[in-house]
């Protein structure tokens, strides 16, 4: 079994840029999905958030980059903070080669990312919605696409986006290299693998393996009224440097924010009704470690 990166045949670039983010040992998902992808092989990888997955998929891809005008990948997301997060990462881990990577999704103007792609992009992360768009309006020409990724395509199912989705794989060549990644495997997920994969491998991560071995999980049984009394207390008692915090209704993140920072906790709230321009004041200290939580 691969215990380390240096032996999954990625390039030396690769290999320092991942390892300078103090990742020694790949996940079980990275050792089983980086060698068939770099084989050229289709892939379906049943696993779960936070299993390595955007690694797994990414590596190859920026393995087999090569300088050329064209977009020579494509990956799919169901939401735009997927497609940034993917996005981001692809830049981090490739930052030593000089790779040209865009997210794409609505609510942006169409002018800024018509113009990125007419100056030359080499992978291409959005949602489907929005990915149609532009290969509508020839903006995007998928004519030379040699990977293709659908992450997370339960997700994308159930957002609705299956139509667009298909519109857009039979945009691609047909002997393109396809994976696809979803926690679960519906019916309409199968037929589509069936329609558009050739021959596509499996790896299946188990249940027992979904939780790295290096993460603690523990949970209280608290009344609601001590819930924040508690939370509190953690924070006084634990090391905890960052925090990301989920709540039920968006009201309560805004509640919960204010008042930890009554009691001395930097925090701010984000939900699903704030725009982009509304999120990025608060994702981006959080990233950079300015931000303690993240509610």
């Amino acid at each position: 079994m691969t215990t380390d990166f240096t032996s999954l045949n990625l390039r030396e670039e690769l290999v320092q840029a991942i390892t300078g983010l103090g990742y020694s040992e790949p996940t079980p998902i990275q050792s089983a999905i980086i060698p068939i992808m770099l084989s050229g092989a289709d892939v379906i990888g049943q696993a779960q958030t936070g299993t390595g997955k955007t690694a797994a998929f990414a590596l190859p891809i920026l393995r087999n980059l090569t300088p050329q005008r064209y977009v020579q990948a494509l990956i799919l997301a169901p939401t735009r903070e997927l497609a940034l997060q993917v996005a981001d990462s692809m830049i981090v881990y490739g930052k030593h080669l000089g790779v040209r990577i865009l997210a794409v999704y609505g609510g942006q103007p169409y002018g800024p990312q018509i113009s990125r792609l007419n100056r030359g992009v080499d992978v291409v992360v959005g949602t489907p919605g929005r990915l149609l768009d532009l290969i509508e309006r020839n903006a995007l020409n998928t004519k030379h696409v040699r990977t293709l990724v659908l992450d997370e395509a339960d997700e994308m199912l159930n957002m609705g986006f299956m139509e667009d989705v298909e519109k857009i794989l039979s945009e691609t060549p047909s002997e393109r290299q396809t994976a696809l990644f979803s926690a679960t495997m519906p019916p309409r997920i199968r037929s589509l693998a069936n329609r558009f994969m050739r021959d596509p491998q499996h790896v299946n991560i188990k249940r027992d393996t979904l939780t790295l071995a290096s993460t603690e999980q523990r949970y209280y049984l608290v009344h609601e009224t001590d819930k924040t009394n508690a939370l509190t207390r953690l924070f006084e008692i634990e090391p905890i440097k960052s925090a990301l915090i989920f709540a039920r209704t968006r009201a309560e993140t805004a509640t919960l924010a204010n008042e930890l920072v009554i009691r001395g906790i930097p925090a701010e709230s984000i939900h699903g009704d704030m725009d982009q321009k509304a999120r990025q004041p608060v994702l981006n200290p959080f990233r950079s470690n300015q931000l303690k939580v993240l509610v």
